[in-house]
């Protein structure tokens, strides 16, 4: 179980995140909505401790994470994984590799540089890779891929980890509504065979309700919503979005959502 307790993080005089509170069970898997600048990334880089909160707590199945340092921030890191909006591979490198550098807390960096990998470890990346339908890319250089692949491998690299917990920061913003259905798919699947908790940033609606059963909602920094997507309303909306006109609420919630076509064609 994941709790985060009057989470805050301020940058000067203003609140990223302000006096944020959740509890998230094991095995959910969440969307995180909310307007650009709304906190949604600050909130996720809290929770990796890849920056320090400035007031409140985050525990971890009764451990303090953020009194977390050294050896134990490092595992914690490792099992928190983080997927970007820019994917964050190495271009020069293949995809296997790539992949490997999720095992950095286990395996030496310049042993993974050199690609001295074992047999086992080799395996693991394969089947991370073949899993998500990139097995015959693994000698590929990662800049020789598109840009839903690329992402389809950061999410392997995260699953070398061996995370308990996934958290995805805008995973589909950059990608067609093809290759998001393809990245989406995956972390949906990940999230239910693995029984992996996933937390995800999604700047759409359409997307949050066909995915997650649970989707926090949040605001200036403070989260302002938590709750089933059926309970969304155009006032809760508001509440999250701020005041707009119909047709500019009605753009946000369908803006890159896929089209009717798009669905049909995968589904066919």
């Amino acid at each position: 179980m994941l709790q985060l307790i009057d989470l805050s993080r301020r940058f000067g005089d203003k609140h990223a995140v302000d006096h944020a509170s959740v509890t998230i069970a094991d095995g959910e898997m969440v969307g995180i909505i909310g307007r650009s600048g709304a906190g949604k990334s600050t909130l996720l880089r809290l929770i990796n401790r890849l920056i320090d909160p400035t007031e409140g707590k985050i525990l971890c199945d009764g451990i303090d994470v953020t009194s977390l340092r050294g050896k134990e921030l490092r595992a914690w890191r490792a099992h928190t994984a983080m997927i970007f909006q820019q994917f964050n591979l190495v271009n020069r490198l293949d995809v296997l590799t790539n992949v490997m550098c999720g095992r950095l807390y286990k395996i030496p960096a310049p042993r993974i540089l050199l690609k001295w990998f074992t047999s086992t470890e080799r395996a693991l990346a394969i089947r991370a890779l073949d899993r998500l339908g990139l097995a015959e890319a693994a000698m590929y250089r990662a800049d020789m891929l598109s840009g839903g692949q690329q992402q389809r491998v950061a999410i392997a690299r995260a699953l070398l980890q061996e995370p308990k917990i996934l958290l995805a920061d805008e995973p589909i913003a950059s990608l067609d509504p093809l290759n998001a259905k393809l990245v989406m798919d995956a972390l949906a699947d990940i999230n239910r065979r693995d029984g992996i908790t996933v937390l995800t940033n999604l700047h759409t609606l359409d997307t949050a309700r066909t995915y997650c059963r649970r989707i926090i909602g949040m605001s200036a920094g403070r989260i302002v919503f938590d709750g089933a997507p059926e309970a969304l309303t155009e006032s809760v909306l508001r509440d999250i979005y701020g005041q707009h006109g119909e047709e500019s609420l009605d753009e946000r919630i369908t803006s890159t959502s896929l089209p009717a076509a798009a669905l049909a064609a995968l589904a066919g």
